[in-house]
């Protein structure tokens, strides 16, 4: 069966010493992003880093400075054929796992060739209209997480009257 692996992209802002790679990013994107991946019940999740190219979320990293968007062509390329070669290692199946990528074109373009199973949610998403997507997604899902609460709640109250 094949795994649903969500890919989201490093940011230029970060914390000033090292910790696990998901607390030090520091952006509201990074955050909406980051949040809106896990939502999606992943099997796996990573951040695609100019730096440490597929790195794992918990895996504790110091801050740098270094982005693909200042790389030429040639270097994203080179960039993309790392973080694949690392996915292959990971046995991440590039045919059949489900890739959702929360990442720019810039961090995506290089890798969707070799990805033949790829949703892109925030594809032709502006900064802004991807924080608004981001931000209008996270509140569904805490009104059906808050709506299921209430359900189990009277369900357990039911419950108790019935054995009263």
């Amino acid at each position: 069966m094949p795994n649903k692996i969500v890919l989201i992209s490093c940011v230029a802002t970060k914390r000033d010493k090292p910790l696990p790679a998901q607390e030090l990013y520091n952006s509201d994107l990074f955050h909406k992003t980051l949040n809106y991946g896990k939502s999606l019940n992943p099997d796996k999740m990573y951040i695609l880093s100019a730096k440490h190219y597929l790195l794992p979320l918990k895996k504790v990293i110091a801050p740098y400075d270094l982005t693909l968007n200042n790389m030429a062509a040639e270097e994203k390329k080179e960039w993309a054929n790392k973080v694949l070669d690392i996915m292959k290692y990971k046995k991440l199946d590039l045919e059949n796992d489900e890739f959702i990528i929360l990442a720019g074109s810039t961090y995506s373009k290089y890798l969707l060739p070799e990805l033949k199973n790829v949703k892109l949610p925030l594809k032709g998403l502006r900064i802004g209209q991807q924080k608004s997507f981001l931000k209008k997604k996270l509140e569904q899902l805490k009104k059906a997480i808050n709506e299921l609460k209430n359900r189990f709640y009277e369900i357990i109250k039911r419950k108790r009257r019935e054995l009263i």
